[in-house]
């Protein structure tokens, strides 16, 4: 091999690609067209925003426009219509950034077909994704503010788009979820919820006199607080434990306050045991010291 030749070759292919691309014309050329594509981003953002505040004025202002909607479904219709509005400001900005670049995406779909081109870039998941949300706006499967179980993912929904649901659980995680992967929803928020309390006694105990107690609290608690539909109702004895007679207590209520409710009445049963001298059992241990 002649290693002189070859390597006279790579440098003259080296001057050419110099030459070229020092090039008055063409530099003139490329700034103009990153240019162009940064302009065409401001732009796409900037519009992105002014639909984001028009959308949130629209319906802010329903009662001049006689919508009656609930907060919650307002909240949802919010987050799919930007999320309609977003994407569809993506695929206008795509269309000259790619012209700008060099490739006619008119030429590329007429070669590859419409259905290849979507398959290529992915878009069955999207196509999936999208249907899927529109099933659960129409189907009002949940909004925003409900409590629900997602794809084993259990939160507060904070946000509805047409591609994805994103949720937050108690401990502060967002969990982003595509709706295409959702094949079962638990709502915790349509209708009354049950709010159940479980408070033991012990064996010595009168029985009768606990739930005569009980019934009493539940209706001082009822008058407490505007959470409780219906109830509390002292079910009786559901379970005897190793030291204790467990007695339940239920009450209908609304939704998202069956943990504050349940609280409340632990808080009130434990007062009005005490002052009445019923024993709650614990566990106890007893310690023999030996004599010296």
């Amino acid at each position: 091999m002649d290693y002189e030749k070859v390597s006279s070759e790579l440098v003259n292919n080296f001057k050419d690609v110099i030459i070229t691309y020092t090039n008055p014309s063409i530099i003139s050329s490329v700034l103009f067209g990153l240019i162009k594509i940064v302009l065409i981003l401001i732009i796409a953002k900037m519009a992105i925003k002014f639909l984001d505040v028009a959308i949130e004025k629209f319906f802010d202002s329903r009662d001049k426009l006689k919508l009656k909607l609930e907060e919650n479904r307002v909240n949802t219709l919010k987050g799919v219509f930007k999320s309609v509005s977003r994407y569809t400001i993506y695929f206008m900005a795509a269309m000259p950034i790619l012209d700008t670049v060099g490739i006619d995406i008119r030429t590329l779909i007429a070669a590859a077909g419409i259905g290849g081109l979507a398959i290529g870039f992915g878009a069955q998941n999207l196509v999936r994704d999208v249907i899927t949300g529109f099933f659960i706006l129409f189907e009002d499967q949940f909004t925003v503010g409900d409590y629900v179980e997602l794809d084993g993912k259990s939160g507060i929904v904070e946000e509805m788009a047409l591609r994805v649901t994103k949720i937050r659980d108690f401990n502060g995680e967002l969990h982003i979820i595509p709706n295409g992967v959702i094949s079962k929803v638990t709502n915790r928020c349509r209708g009354n919820m049950r709010a159940l309390v479980n408070i033991s006694i012990a064996y010595e105990e009168d029985i009768q006199n606990a739930i005569n107690v009980l019934n009493k609290t539940s209706k001082e608690i009822l008058k407490e607080t505007n959470d409780i539909v219906e109830g509390p109702i002292v079910l009786g004895v559901t379970n005897f434990g190793s030291s204790d007679v467990v007695i339940t207590v239920i009450a209908k209520v609304k939704p998202m306050t069956q943990w504050a409710v349940e609280r409340l009445m632990r808080q009130r049963f434990k007062e009005a045991f005490d002052r009445e001298g019923i024993e709650i059992p614990y566990s106890k241990m007893v310690v023999y010291m030996p004599e010296k």
